[in-house]
């Protein structure tokens, strides 16, 4: 139900989700159509915006997940990143260098399709099927593609970081208009209820 209300109290259109949380936003969904139904229309059906890739695996091949510590965060250094990456599970049937690998169970494949380019997805695919590359080599280009990634985010994060009273400014200034937004849907909806204030 708060979920429900952080998105329904913005009159949002579309919900960034993973795979994972389009069931809770049915529910979301359901509450809408229902107060709608009995009142009127004011809320509008979220619609789950999912990505190419609505589910990233993490580091042991499940879903990636802070509380199963298998993430890698946008805040990590380079040093956390190699870390990470070198400690990722690989085909488990691929036991030694020299023996060709299915890509389509490797985490570091799956994450290379979300954050590589296609010239390294295909190098990936290919030397891991014909053994012509190790699962080091391409947990490398993986880390390399990964670093560039992170380092301009990691710019952004420095630069806040210097400065915290931009941060501060930047946080009321999104509160007040949160409030407007959030404050107008409670407005409308006390309406239709026949509640006064």
């Amino acid at each position: 139900m708060l979920q429900a209300a952080d998105i329904l109290a913005y009159r949002a259109q579309a919900v960034p989700v993973g795979d994972d949380q389009v069931p809770h936003l049915e529910l979301c969904r359901e509450i809408a159509r229902r107060f709608n139904h009995l009142f009127g229309e004011v809320f509008p059906e979220p619609q789950a915006l999912l990505t190419r890739a609505p589910r990233l695996p993490g580091t042991d091949g499940r879903k990636m997940s802070k509380s199963y510590g298998n993430a890698i965060f946008l805040s990590d250094d380079a040093k956390a990143v190699h870390t990470k990456v070198d400690a990722m599970l690989t085909d488990p049937q691929r036991t030694h260098r020299h023996i060709p690998g299915n890509p389509e169970v490797c985490p570091v494949f799956a994450t290379h399709k979300v954050f590589s380019d296609s010239e390294t997805i295909t190098w990936a695919d290919h030397g891991c099927r014909t053994a012509a590359i190790g699962c080091r080599d391409c947990k490398g280009r993986l880390r390399e593609g990964l670093l560039a990634i992170l380092a301009p985010i990691a710019e952004r994060r420095a630069a806040f970081s210097a400065d915290p009273a931009q941060v501060e400014t930047l946080l009321d200034e999104g509160a007040v208009r949160a409030r407007a937004a959030s404050g107008e849907t409670l407005r409308v909806v006390r309406s239709r209820l026949g509640l006064g204030r």
